[in-house]
């Protein structure tokens, strides 16, 4: 179960439920991956609804990382992921929000 008042994202990769949270190591990873000095255009590219699939990608992986998952972007690049391009640019945008979003 995910608690999203942490930033818990669920995601199914190959049919096995995943949970995915941006913590600051996975915000780094993904600066570093981005190549980007901050996340700000980042966000500004899901909030216009022109996210490239390399920002889901990255958003994705570091997602799981910070959630514990092991692997590597490259496993992702053949994983059946639950729902398409369309469900994992869903859970990148919300991943994003929920990293953003303070508790209520």
């Amino acid at each position: 179960m995910v608690n999203p008042l942490t930033g818990e994202v669920a995601v199914t990769l190959d049919g096995q439920r995943h949970v995915a949270k941006l913590t600051l190591g996975a915000l780094a990873e993904l600066e570093e991956a981005l190549d980007a000095d901050s996340l700000v255009d980042l966000v500004r590219r899901f909030e216009s609804g022109a996210p490239r699939s390399r920002d889901v990608l990255a958003l994705l992986v570091a997602g799981l990382r910070g959630g514990g998952w092991q692997g590597q972007a490259a496993d992702l690049l053949t994983a059946e992921i639950a729902g398409g391009p369309v469900e994992a640019a869903r859970v990148a945008a919300l991943l994003l929000t929920r990293a953003f979003t303070p508790p209520a």
